[in-house]
């Protein structure tokens, strides 16, 4: 890591890849994540860790199991850029972003993407415990 400001312009111009988390820092011990994403993720949960999205550009939206709708037991979030929001623990999620977006996330160093249990992987979906910058 770096003791340098980051452009995170420049970072997410310096790759390509969809849903392929590229780390741009570290606080105590959590990762510092960017990301450009589109379509659909994976329905995942993280079993031992929160999981916070700030949209840096585009829009994002989450589908939740949370229980809060008592109809159908899910609900979507709807983050444009700018917006912050947090998935509790244990809560099945599933961030897409049809038309593109840019996220940046604080998860737990070696926090895997695709969380603790998840659907089966798709192609374009990366599970890591994310990339280095430049990587």
């Amino acid at each position: 890591m770096t003791n340098e400001p980051i452009d995170l312009r420049a970072a997410l111009a310096g790759f390509d890849a969809l849903w392929s988390p590229r780390i741009v820092s570290q606080v105590n011990d959590y990762d510092v994540r960017i990301a450009k994403v589109a379509g659909d993720h994976v329905w995942h949960a993280h079993d031992t860790t929160d999981e916070f999205f700030l949209v840096l550009d585009g829009e994002l939206t989450i589908a939740l199991r949370d229980g809060a709708d008592s109809g159908s037991g899910e609900r979507v979030v709807t983050l444009p850029a700018g917006a912050v929001f947090v998935v509790p623990r244990g809560v099945e999620h599933r961030p897409s972003a049809p038309a593109g977006a840019a996220i940046l996330m604080f998860e737990p160093t070696s926090t895997l993407s695709v969380g603790d249990r998840h659907d089966p992987l798709p192609d374009h979906v990366d599970a890591t415990t994310g990339h280095p910058l430049g990587g």
